[in-house]
This record gives C-alpha cells, sequence and structure tokens, in this order.
C-alpha cells in the first residue's frame, strides 16, 4: 500500500478538522484486522522476551534499545513461515503494527529496574517486594499513556511533526507487507544466525551451562572426577595471566597497578560487539576514552597519589570511592546542555499546553459539521482527563507506602512531570531523541532541594518523571507509524496497556534471578545487585542521590576538583555540538557512561562500532550481496548478536539455580 501524506502547504493552512477527515477519507484501514487475538498474543510474547534480553543489556551497558524494528521483523517472517506451511495466513500490515506497538512497549519495561528502582534500594539497603515492583511500574507506565495521547491529537494529526525513528518504521512496515517479502525473510534469517552465533559462544563461556551439561546430564563429576566444570573464558587475557603465574612472565601494569584489577581486560562479549554496532563509531570513541581515562590514567593516579583511602586495588572500591562522582558530573551537566541547546523543545511544548485551552475550530471542510470525526477510533479524552488524576495520587500513595517517600512532594510533582513529558514528546517528535535522564535530574534536583534528608523522594519523583515521559514519547514514536498506515489510535493504546503489562510479568521475575539471586539459606541481599552486573544506570542514579543527601562538603577535596574539570569538559564539548551543529563527535554523557561501564565492556563496544563502520566503508555499490547484508542488515544483526547473547545469559542463571537451588550447600 502507498503511503499518503499531506504536503507541507497543507499542514500549515488546514485546520485539524480539515486533516482529520483527509486523514480519514485517504488513509483510514477500518476494515483490515488489526489488535487481533494473533497480534496481541504474539505481541506479548515476542514483547516480553524482549524487555528480558533489553533488562540484562541495560544491566550490562546502561543503554536500553528499542526493539520495534527487532519485533517487526521477527512476527513477519513468523507468520510468513507459518503460511508456506498452511498453519495460518500472514500477518496483515496493521496487525504487524499494533504487535509493533505491544512489543516496544514492553521493551521500555526495564528502565526503572535497572536505574531509579535499583537505586532506591541501594540507598536504603532493602529489597523491594516483586508484586510492589511490578504494581509501580503497570501505574506509572500507564500514566504515561494516558499523557500521551491528549498530545497526540496535536503533535500527530495537527501539526504532522516528523516522529523520525516512527517514520522508519513505518516504511520498514510498508516495504515488508507490498513487496514480495524477500527482504523480510533475508533479514530474519540475518538476525537468527547472528543470534545463534552469539547464543553459541555465551553457552560456551556459561558456568552454569556448563555445569548443568557436564554435571547434572552427562555426570562427569562422578565418572571423570571433575571438580569444575569445563568452559571457554570469556576474558581472553585469563589464558595469558594462567601462563604468567605459571612462567613467571611479565604482569603489565600502571603506576605499579596490575591492569586486570583496575578492569583493564580483553573480552569477546558477543553482546556489547552488536551494542557498539548500534552506537556507531562516533559514539564508541567516546565510550572508550571516558574507560581509558577513568581507568588507565586516573585509577592508577588516585591509588599512587593516595588521593583517599582504598581498602584494596579494586574497580569497584575505586568507582565507590572516587571513579564515580566526575562521570556523574559530565553526564548531568552534558545532559542539562543538550536540553537546554534546543530551544524549540520548550516553545512546542508551551505552545501544546497552550493549545489545550483554546477552543477547537469550527471545520472548513466537507460539509462544514463541527465535533470531532474521530471520535469513534480516538481514544477520549476524558479518560486522560479522569484518569491521570486518579493514576497520580494512586503512585504517590505507592511511593509513600512501598519506598518511604513523601507522598504530597510526589502528588507536587505532577504537574512538572506533565510539563517534562511535552517537552519529552517534542523532541522525539523533531529528533527520535528523548532527553528522559536530564528531565529526570530536573525533578530529582528539584525535590532534592525541597527536601534533601529523604532519598526515597527525590529517587521516586525522578523515576516517576522517567517512565512517565519515556513511555508518553515512545508511545507517540509507535503511533506515527499506525497513523501513516491507517491504524485506529484506540486500538493502539490498548495494545501499549498490553505491552507495559507483558514487560512487567516477564521483566519482574528475571530481574530477580539475575541480579538478587537467593543465597544457600533462600535469602536475598542488596549486596548482589551490583556482584555480576556494574548497573550503570542505577549506580549513576544513586550517586545523584548521595550527593543530593549529603552534600559537596563530605566529598574529598580531590573528588570535588575531578567534579569540576568533567563538568567544564563536559561544557565545553557540548558547546562544541552546538557551534559545529553535531559535527563535533564527543560528548560529555559518552565519556561518563564509559567512564562508569567496565573497561572490557567499552573495549568491546569500540570492536563492534570499528568493525561495522570498516564493513559499511567497504559495501557501498548498491545491488550487491555485500551491501545488502553490511549496509542494509546492521541493524538485524546487531540485534541477533544482542538477542542471542542476552538470552542464553539469562538462560545460564536458570542453569546455576538447577545447579546450586538455595539449601543444597
Amino acid at each position: 500500500m502507498a503511503i499518503h501524506e499531506l504536503s507541507e502547504e497543507q499542514t500549515r493552512t488546514w485546520t485539524r478538522d480539515q486533516k482529520d477527515r483527509w486523514w480519514l477519507e485517504n488513509v483510514y484501514c477500518g476494515d483490515l484486522p488489526q489488535l487481533t487475538w494473533r497480534s496481541a498474543i504474539t505481541g506479548f510474547l515476542l514483547g516480553g522476551i524482549l524487555s528480558a534480553t533489553n533488562l540484562y543489556i541495560g544491566a550490562k551497558s546502561g543503554v536500553t534499545l528499542g526493539v520495534g524494528l527487532t519485533s517487526v521483523i521477527l512476527a513477519f517472517a513468523l507468520f510468513k513461515v507459518l503460511t508456506r506451511m498452511r498453519l495460518g495466513k500472514d500477518f496483515t500490515i496493521l496487525e504487524n503494527n499494533a504487535m509493533q506497538s505491544i512489543a516496544t512497549a514492553a521493551g521500555y519495561m526495564t528502565s526503572p529496574l535497572i536505574s531509579s528502582l535499583t537505586a532506591l534500594m541501594l540507598m536504603n539497603g532493602k529489597i523491594i517486594p516483586w508484586w510492589q515492583l511490578i504494581l509501580w511500574n503497570v501505574v506509572i507506565c500507564t500514566l504515561g499513556v494516558l499523557v500521551a495521547f491528549p498530545m497526540k491529537r496535536r503533535f500527530i494529526n495537527d501539526d504532522q511533526l516528523p516522529f523520525p525513528e516512527g517514520r522508519a518504521c513505518g516504511v520498514v512496515l510498508d516495504t515488508l507487507h507490498t513487496n514480495d517479502g524477500v527482504g523480510g525473510l533475508f533479514k530474519a534469517r540475518v538476525l537468527l544466525f547472528a543470534a545463534g552465533i552469539s547464543g553459541l559462544w555465551q553457552f560456551l563461556v556459561s558456568a552454569g551451562w556448563m555445569k548443568l551439561i557436564q554435571f547434572k546430564i552427562l555426570a562427569l563429576d562422578s565418572l571423570a572426577g571433575l571438580k569444575q566444570p569445563w568452559c571457554v573464558h570469556e576474558r581472553l587475557d585469563e589464558y595469558y595471566y594462567s601462563l604468567a603465574a605459571k612462567f613467571d612472565l611479565w604482569v603489565p601494569g600502571i603506576f605499579g597497578v596490575e591492569v586486570r584489577k583496575l578492569d583493564l581486560r580483553v573480552s569477546c562479549d558477543f553482546a556489547m560487539l552488536g551494542i557498539g554496532g548500534l552506537m556507531g563509531i562516533r559514539t564508541s570513541v567516546g565510550v572508550l576514552l571516558g574507560s581509558l581515562i577513568n581507568f588507565a590514567v586516573l585509577a592508577p593516579l588516585a591509588y599512587s597519589q593516595g588521593w583517599v583511602e582504598f581498602e584494596k586495588v579494586s574497580r569497584g572500591e575505586y568507582i565507590n570511592k572516587w571513579g564515580l562522582w566526575w562521570p556523574i558530573a559530565a553526564m548531568v551537566v552534558s545532559s542539562m546542555v543538550g536540553l537546554l541547546s534546543k530551544p524549540q523543545m520548550f516553545i512546542g511544548a508551551f505552545s501544546t499546553l497552550l493549545s489545550f485551552f483554546k477552543k477547537k475550530p469550527v471545520s472548513s471542510a466537507g460539509n462544514g459539521t463541527g465535533g470531532d470525526v474521530l471520535a469513534h477510533i480516538e481514544l477520549p479524552l476524558w479518560v486522560s482527563y479522569v484518569g491521570i488524576p486518579i493514576l497520580a495520587f494512586f503512585g504517590a500513595w505507592m511511593a509513600n507506602a512501598f519506598f518511604g517517600a513523601s507522598w504530597w512532594l510526589v502528588l507536587a510533582s505532577v504537574p512538572l512531570v506533565f510539563l517534562l513529558s511535552m517537552i519529552a514528546a517534542n523532541a522525539m517528535a523533531l529528533t527520535s531523541w528523548t532527553p528522559t535522564g536530564a528531565l529526570s535530574k530536573i525533578t530529582q534536583f528539584t525535590m532534592g532541594a525541597i527536601d534533601n534528608t529523604n532519598a526515597a523522594t527525590n529517587l521516586s519523583t525522578a523515576g516517576m518523571t522517567g517512565e512517565v515521559v519515556g513511555n508518553a514519547a515512545n508511545l507517540l514514536s509507535d503511533i506515527k507509524p499506525g497513523y501513516m498506515l491507517g491504524a485506529k489510535p484506540r486500538q493502539q493504546a490498548i495494545g501499549h496497556i498490553i505491552g507495559i503489562v507483558s514487560g512487567a510479568l516477564a521483566s519482574t521475575p528475571i530481574f530477580y534471578l539475575l541480579f538478587l539471586p537467593p543465597d544457600v539459606n533462600g535469602n536475598r541481599s542488596v549486596d548482589t545487585l551490583l556482584k555480576q552486573f556494574p548497573m550503570p544506570g542505577a549506580v549513576q542514579w544513586k550517586g545523584v542521590a548521595e550527593f543530593i543527601q549529603r552534600g559537596m562538603g563530605s566529598l574529598p577535596q580531590s573528588v570535588l576538583w575531578a567534579m569540576l574539570v568533567g563538568g567544564l569538559v563536559a561544557l565545553v564539548f557540548e558547546v562544541l555540538r552546538v557551534v559545529t551543529r553535531g559535527r563535533f563527535p564527543l560528548s560529555g554523557v559518552t565519556l561518563g557512561l564509559g567512564a562508569v561501564l567496565p573497561a572490557e565492556s567499552c573495549l568491546c563496544i569500540f570492536v563492534g562500532a570499528l568493525f561495522f563502520h570498516v564493513a559499511r566503508l567497504r559495501s557501498t555499490k548498491l545491488g550487491t550481496r555485500s551491501h545488502l547484508l553490511w549496509a542494509e542488515c546492521v541493524e538485524p544483526i546487531c540485534a541477533g548478536l544482542i538477542t542471542g547473547a542476552a538470552l542464553i545469559g539469562i538462560g545460564n542463571a536458570f542453569a546455576l539455580y538447577l545447579c546450586e537451588p538455595p539449601g543444597s550447600l
């Protein structure tokens, strides 16, 4: 089907009623199946799986990935195969779009689990019960859906804003379902092949899988007397260090500190390679540079010069006592400057706010009658007007009852959250960038200035901000392809709610399994949250909360100087990015992210970005198989690498649980 769109002049001169009537007559596909049982179930299942992989990747890298195109390609290929096997029929384009809305909503559900909620547990030293996590996430994310739909009429129906990421998804859907589908099937095969390679490697380096196979299934511990299962070392330098210990070889160090104790390791992590491919070479260079500054320069200096007392030489000790603060300063300053450098987002947000108080224009199209011609398919506005205050009050009550936050401060933050949501939606509409981190920090610092004694208040309000603005902005981006293809907005809203439930039900138990495994007595402890995964998002949120609570006077002087320098460098970088219109490659956010992540992960990210960058440069000739593979299929390949590693990594936690259940030792 061809995509019909208004011209720039029509967008500028027509009333919203005219635009709605034109869309209803020329684009709307009311009779085409959309939110069917199979699209709902497929989205629910795919969304649950992809949200679990997002949780795993977010905990390792601090990056949450959009799963929309991955779910679209997988669902398209699945039903193509079922059709050829005469076990079903093809997905319609709008069924696939509805499924994508569900799957992407599920993917968004992982953000609070690896940021605000984990930071809250670390600050309080208490584990939040699973049912409270699910209830909080579902309520706050649903609040984001209700906030989005009043803005949908303005941003999508009236202003016809681009939403580049959503538009790209609409074009992909149109291409898949109007051609013979060969390209879509090829991308699906590439994705699955990459997932297989990545999953196989992750299987070989996973102690849980190896123990399950070798000890529980093959019983090699009894037959061959093995005490430890054989597995490949993910850290490749481990082979050299074992030889060095045996033959007294040279062990590299900086200022007398062994590099391996600073986490300067060489590993092979296919998930991080895939993330690098998606990040691109410019971003990955900043990440690697930030990591080298923090771990190859500042860490050994901090140890050798005695800037602060360390109990032992390790990455965790260094991050907790010294190396966390300057990255936080760099990321906060960079995010704020980047946000303030785009005044059009604020102008758009305030114009949207003013439009809510204006009288609706009388139709000048068709028969000249007034009224909302899309009332039968749009989500009724009264649902938002009634639901927002109810859910906001319920959210404030939960923040108080579950986390110990000041309920009236949480409730008082709702108008600010609503305003920040409009800023985020406008940013997503224009750039496909949602400044969730910067906007969350606005709420966190605002509430912290009012009450700096209760970390739960600023963390819960900032967490609410992050989820509401993220869901609102991303939902609008998901609705854009539906609008392009003629879908029912009301059904997309319902699909988003289904995805919220799917993501919450899938990611929460996996969160406990991966990050809060029970000990031999069946007890769980917050001490395990950062044991296996760096959790850079949660570390940053916790650092800001501690800074608000403790104040600058509690930090060593060397840390304060490092924060000042980090903030100034980030400021200079952002100014250069504005002056060069984005051509300057470095950013305080990427430097800070690299400084928080393990150095070995940053190296893998850079290697992945470099590999795909070189492959793309060598495959510029259109129509060739290399161009199809390395220019058009980079995203499916990277998605496959990430998904395969994440699923096997999650399975490894299950395998460890089967081999060593609580109370077995």
